[in-house]
């Protein structure tokens, strides 16, 4: 099961940042259909956040086709993102926690991190759509990926 986390120093509200979170277990391969999300009560209670927060989120995520709710039963995962092997994950993950520690050795924060790795996928998104290998990603990086200056990774 999941474990939500709400960074309150964020811009990012908290209802989005919870779908973030279950969008990335998706990716990650930690969430599958047929996995069941925490409670609303028991995310109210972790998280210290209002029941419409978690509310707005899992019926967004239901919109989107990726969780559904089951009366009296609770709300679990019915969709997927992404097919990547799981094998590959694991390995470009472990590659870019390496990096990752190379960056602190060098003196990046949390905010020069993800400022490099945004200005990345960004002049990789214009290369490809340059080469007609689609569209540019329109998609924002999620500004709590990686938090702020300050808190831990």
């Amino acid at each position: 099961m999941i474990n939500f986390h709400v960074d309150r120093s964020s811009s990012v509200p908290a209802y989005a940042q919870l779908i973030r979170q279950v969008r990335e277990g998706l990716r990650m391969g930690l969430l599958h259909p047929g996995d069941q999300l925490p409670t609303v009560r028991s995310v109210v209670t972790s998280c210290t956040v209002n029941p419409s927060t978690v509310l707005k989120a899992y019926r967004e995520l239901e919109l989107a086709g990726l969780v559904e709710a089951r009366q009296g039963s609770g709300t679990f995962v019915s969709g997927t993102l992404g097919d990547a092997d799981p094998h590959v994950m694991a390995r470009l993950r472990s590659g870019l926690s390496r990096w990752l520690g190379q960056a602190r050795e060098a003196g990046l924060e949390d905010e020069d991190v993800q400022a490099l790795f945004t200005s990345v996928i960004a002049e990789d998104s214009l290369r490809r759509a340059q080469a007609g290998n689609g569209p540019p990603r329109t998609e924002p990086v999620a500004r709590t990926a990686f938090g702020k200056k300050g808190d831990a990774a």
